[in-house]
């Protein structure tokens, strides 16, 4: 009788790193159907966001023909993204020890001159790289969390605000040990001014002028945020007290 649970995975990831996730669900709500979703995985997780989000979405399809009630959708990483897009928006952040292994440290500050091109939003790390030194290049290169957020005009906008305010209950985690997202404050919707000062997310422009429904969704009382310390970034997943405090709450 619970709805089903689906799990877009994150940056190089496969279904079955989550069997910690799947039996802390099943022992807390036996019999619930969870899936994650079997698409991109490992290395295939840097294809373009837009072709991911696309196929994420046709794997729901039937999932949620079968669930009049709805499902509960969990984002790990950038499955997060991935996610939000589905559901007709996003959020991002601006840089992660991944971008820190694929390239060294004297090339991040240049990597915009990558990731704004053309060739880098073919990757999908460089659809969320928001460099918050070269704003204006983000706001008009970006072709995948620039429209998400609604910071750029597109047609679409007014479709996916709608789209996300149809949710029940978004719930945001993080914390300040992740590890590999930075700011770690973007996980709960924060981000960094031009001087890297981090922004909580009720001082955002896009919060601010609830460009895409986050404010009315905080309105309501449908947005929480579920902070964690101790635990790092492959983690997550696997850490039972986070389930309990932050995710078990919600799954109905």
């Amino acid at each position: 009788s619970y709805r089903p649970v689906v799990i877009v995975h994150g940056l190089f990831d496969s279904p079955e790193d989550f069997s910690h996730l799947r039996q802390f669900i099943n022992e807390s709500h036996p019999g619930t159907e969870v899936t994650v979703l079997d698409l991109f995985d490992r290395g295939a997780s840097l294809r373009p966001l837009w072709e991911q989000v696309e196929g994420f979405r046709r794997a729901l399809v039937p999932i949620m023909a079968n669930a009049a009630d709805g499902v509960h959708l969990l984002g790990y990483s950038q499955g997060g993204g991935s996610g939000m897009g589905v559901r007709g928006r996003g959020r991002g952040h601006g840089d992660t020890d991944y971008l820190r292994w694929l390239f060294p440290r004297h090339m991040r500050s240049n990597l915009y001159r990558l990731c704004y091109t053309p060739l880098g939003q073919g990757v999908s790390i460089c659809n969320y790289w928001n460099d918050p030194h070269h704003r204006d290049l983000y706001l008009n290169s970006s072709s995948f969390l620039a429209l998400l957020n609604d910071e750029r005009l597109h047609p679409n906008a007014s479709a996916w605000k709608q789209n996300l305010l149809r949710i029940q209950n978004l719930v945001l985690i993080g914390g300040p040990d992740d590890g590999v997202i930075t700011p770690w404050q973007s996980s709960l919707f924060g981000f960094y001014d031009a001087n890297e000062k981090v922004l909580e997310m009720q001082e955002q422009p896009v919060f601010l002028q609830d460009t895409f429904g986050l404010r009315t969704l905080w309105g309501r009382g449908a947005l929480g945020g579920c902070s964690v310390p101790a635990v790092g970034h492959t983690g997550w997943h696997r850490h039972r007290p986070t389930f309990l405090h932050c995710i078990l709450p919600w799954l109905t």
